[in-house]
């Protein structure tokens, strides 16, 4: 996730921006002629805003939650390729993840409230009910269906249990209702499978490969190469963690 920009429209949260700032790696950006202090300036608050947006940079606003709503309402559209977005009360007393919820939203409103000692105002019924977000997986894990993800947390959601295949803490430690003899299933696994309706196939980052060329080789070659091994092997290529090869070949197009 690229860093967050905190975006102030007058001098008054300042102190709490920059602690923002520090705690996500961000910068502070401030309306010209209301901020006398900030990393980065801007003069029309809508299209600036905007564009740090729509070119997926997270936006944390310390504004109301309407005010950040107004500003964006023209650039959204989809939501699955939206940045995070929360707004911070100007006192810091909560903290909400507007957009981008299980992209990084809710673990920034969490951050952020346990410094300001405040209330991260999550509102996603996953994150509320099972403590997990099925779409949106931990480091070291991809779901290689999402677009299973709310079919499945519907279900759960309404009552339904789910049979864990494989192993993964952050799913036998949540919520989640997990049985032996569930209707929906989340597996865990490098294997490659077949995707039904009713499951999610979480992949681990698992494999490391080993690929050499000749030289000047083209990249298609050794692409396709690599794809035919996992494909041969029935491997998952979304469990693919790491390639390797001798230094000698560190500068080779082919293996980049």
């Amino acid at each position: 996730m690229r860093k967050p920009a905190i975006i102030m429209l007058s001098d008054a949260p300042y102190e709490m921006a920059g602690k923002i700032a520090a705690l996500t790696g961000g910068a502070v950006h401030g309306l010209r002629k209301r901020v006398g202090k900030a990393e980065f300036s801007f003069d029309e608050t809508g299209p600036y805003v905007r564009n740090l947006f729509e070119n997926g940079t997270p936006v944390i606003g310390v504004m109301s939650c309407g005010a950040l709503i107004r500003l964006l309402a023209p650039s959204l559209s989809d939501k699955h390729s939206e940045p995070p977005v929360l707004a911070v009360a100007e006192d810091g007393s909560s903290v909400v993840p507007l957009l981008g919820g299980h992209r990084g939203a809710n673990d920034l409103a969490r951050q952020i409230a346990g410094m300001l000692g405040s209330h991260a105002a999550v509102t996603t019924a996953g994150d509320l009910r099972f403590g997990v977000a099925l779409d949106a997986p931990p480091e070291g894990y991809k779901l290689v269906n999402p677009e299973n993800a709310k079919h499945v947390m519907a279900r759960l959601l309404a009552g339904e249990s789910a049979v864990l295949k494989g192993e993964a803490d952050w799913l036998s430690n949540s919520g989640l209702p997990l049985s032996h003899d569930g209707a929906l299933e989340l597996i865990v696994s490098d294997r490659a499978r077949q995707s039904s309706f009713q499951s999610l196939h979480y992949a681990p980052a698992t494999l490391a490969m080993g690929i050499g060329c000749e030289r000047g080789a083209e990249a298609s070659e050794a692409i396709a190469l690599a794809e035919a091994a996992l494909r041969d092997n029935g491997l998952e290529p979304k469990a693919l963690a790491c390639i390797f090869s001798i230094d000698l070949k560190a500068d080779e197009t082919a293996l980049h």
